[in-house]
């Protein structure tokens, strides 16, 4: 069931929502032709034999048979135009230094360091993996690893050395670019001991990166180890690269592997998303150009970390494609101050600010006075990213920070998407918005909301939100296992033998009588914690890994800022006792091991989980219990007992509260 079945087209709709029904319409009607059309507003050094390859589902290609190259698109096309001396990136350290890169010298960096890899012996298809904070040589290096063919695998700076160790045995890439240190909250964070744990580990389970380019920060001072033979420091490589380098950008194939970004999975193994070079180029133009509107003058700041996806669709490739400034921010929010963003703000003149919930609800923490204190006049639009946002926070978004006239951008996407999927549209017409909802489905999305057997439900009622055809920004599949990339997002709700392929985002939705979107959260084990996409599989395995515990199960609970926080519950091995003692220790050693950001709220310890007869832990129950919900089925729990045990350690727990308070 289409939204045009939900909400026909009458003369009575909004003219901003017809116009964008007449153009999703005519994307869904011939998509072929549709974005033929479309991604000729890019630059292609040959154009394509045939928009859509649909002839192995549901590995889809887009624009086969063309070649370009996306920093032909993001530098070379300006700096050719008056655009070469527009601001790239204003770059602000958290201590307050400050940064100012052009066109003109961004495009001169990347070709620096483009040669600088190649020396290296980077090639076409080889991996870099790119291990560094908020600094504009983090993008540099992306653009650089681009524009000579090599695969760039970005990985956020806050996780472990144990979490870059998987993703460098499972991209096995040629170099590491990483840096020394930068600041968080007023501290300094020693990154290279971080990427030589990281590189150790790895090279225990077999993957030996060959040379690692250390970018120095500026102003921090930490004591590392320095690998002769090894380590390169990127200010000695590039300072021999004459500024007039030029690097020819190599002709890279539409279907090529543009980027890996690994994203939490309901598995303990991360899941490497394939992007490709043409169809995720083409979709994040015009997915950003509808969202966003974009103008020359504008100064767009993603309060956001390039380690996720949204700080490679609308920090890196989405801005820079459009020839617009954007801001770079290295620290944390409201450090030193709660005003920080704002300040930022009023600074540069932002005219669109795009965070997560997350963010609005700390920030809103704090009261009025921080953000009454500058001058916001700057905004014409304000975002939403990450999760769903509720009412009351788009309210005070809307109201204190937009001043109760800028609109609310809300939207829905992920990783595999590549770019918006879901968005209010001011680029085509801004239709009314409704405080929680993301509106509709952008041209060529094909979304619906459907039941547990696929089929659509009833205006109001809850239901699975699904995609029922290819769009070009779509992940390519997992790096390395298609089987799991089927599996995860295609066999839920597809019929292969009828030839429907329906991708499965697994995330609720409802659609409202007016054929609204509203968003509700992830319906798997992954949890949305902080906008930030953590496995409830990986946090167990690095509890399961501390020498005290036996067996571990995570939920993600509520929490008024962070949207979600994980919840362990915990059988301890013979030998220790709980203890809140023991329960920090774990927290710390999650924190270690995997992210600070996966940290359980609280440690819950039992002598036994609930599980089936068959030993699979019912996580459910444990979640039933939490949030006060009934506990439905129970027939298949192998020991009710289990349950009680929960039911007491839960209740310890609220009495612990009440003393404290």
């Amino acid at each position: 069931m289409g939204i045009e079945q939900v909400l026909p087209f009458t003369e009575k709709l909004h003219p901003s929502v017809k116009k964008l029904f007449e153009e999703r319409q005519k994307s869904l009607a011939n998509p072929e032709e549709y974005w033929d059309e479309k991604a000729r507003a890019l630059i292609w050094f040959k154009y394509w034999d045939r928009v859509l390859d649909d002839s192995n589902p549901p590995f889809y290609r887009w624009f086969v048979g063309g070649v370009t190259n996306i920093t032909v698109n993001t530098l070379d096309r300006w700096v050719k135009t008056e655009v070469r001396n527009r601001v790239a990136y204003y770059w602000e350290g958290e201590p307050g230094d400050r940064r100012v890169l052009s066109y003109q010298d961004l495009y001169r960096e990347v070709n620096k360091f483009a040669k600088v890899l190649r020396g290296l012996g980077v090639g076409p298809g080889d991996r870099v993996v790119i291990y560094m904070p908020m600094i504009p040589e983090l993008p540099v290096a992306m653009l650089a690893a681009a524009r000579i063919g090599a695969i760039h695998s970005v990985v956020f700076s806050g996780f472990s050395p144990n979490a870059l160790a998987d993703r460098i045995v499972d991209a096995k890439p040629k170099i590491l670019v990483t840096a020394d240190g930068y600041y968080r909250r007023g501290k300094i964070i020693n990154l290279k001991s971080k990427a030589d744990k990281g590189l150790e580990i790895a090279e225990k389970m077999g993957v030996k990166v060959g040379k690692v380019v250390v970018v120095e920060r500026g102003g921090v001072s930490v004591d590392y180890d320095f690998v002769e033979g090894r380590d390169l420091y990127y200010s000695e490589l590039v300072s021999k690269t004459p500024d007039n380098t030029y690097v020819e950008p190599e002709p890279r194939r539409s279907e090529d592997i543009l980027f890996i970004l690994y994203t939490s999975g309901t598995t303990g193994k991360p899941k490497g998303i394939m992007h490709s070079v043409g169809g995720y180029m083409v979709w994040v133009y015009w997915s950003f150009k509808w969202t966003w509107d974009p103008r020359p003058d504008d100064v767009m700041w993603t309060m956001a970390d390039i380690g996720w996806i949204t700080g490679h669709t609308y920090i890196v490739y989405g801005p820079l494609l459009h020839g617009i400034t954007s801001v770079m921010y290295e620290g944390a929010p409201d450090y030193p101050e709660p005003d920080r963003p704002w300040e930022i703000v009023e600074r540069y003149r932002v005219t669109i600010f795009y965070t997560s919930p997350t963010a609005v609800r700390l920030l809103r923490r704090y009261g009025e006075e921080w953000v009454k204190k500058h001058d916001l006049s700057s905004l014409r639009l304000i975002g939403s990213v990450g999760e769903p946002i509720n009412p009351d926070v788009w309210k005070w978004y809307h109201d204190v920070v937009g001043g109760g006239k800028t609109p609310v951008i809300d939207t829905w996407w992920q990783t595999e998407t590549g770019a918006a999927m879901i968005a209010p549209a001011p680029g085509i017409a801004l239709v009314p918005l409704k405080p929680g909802s993301a509106t509709y489905p952008l041209p060529g999305v094909d979304a619906d909301v459907v039941d547990e057997e696929g089929r659509p439900v009833k205006p109001g009622v809850k239901g699975y939100l699904v995609i029922k055809k290819p769009w070009p920004g779509m992940l390519l599949g997992i790096w390395g296992d298609p089987e799991r990339y089927v599996k995860t997002y295609w066999e839920k709700y597809s019929r292969p033998d009828e030839g429907v392929w329906v991708y499965y985002p697994a995330d609720y939705a409802i659609r409202d009588e007016d054929g609204y979107l509203w968003l509700l959260g992830r319906a798997d084990e992954v949890l949305n914690v902080a906008g930030h996409r953590v496995s409830t599989a990986e946090i167990e395995h690095a509890i399961v890994a501390h020498p005290a515990v036996a067996e571990a199960a995570v939920i993600g609970v509520p929490d008024p800022v962070k949207g979600e926080v994980p919840l362990a519950v915990v059988v301890l091995r013979e030998g220790y006792e709980p203890s809140r003692e023991l329960e920090q220790e774990i927290r710390s050693y999650v924190s270690e091991v995997y992210t600070p950001i996966a940290a359980p709220s609280r440690v819950l310890f039992v002598r036994k989980l609930p599980k089936t007869r068959s030993g699979k832990i019912m996580r459910r129950l444990i979640r039933a219990v939490v949030t006060g919900a009934t506990l439905g089925d129970v027939s298949t729990l192998e020991d009710e007992a289990s349950v009680d045990e929960i039911v007491s350690a839960w209740a310890e727990f609220g009495r612990e509260l009440g003393d404290a308070a």
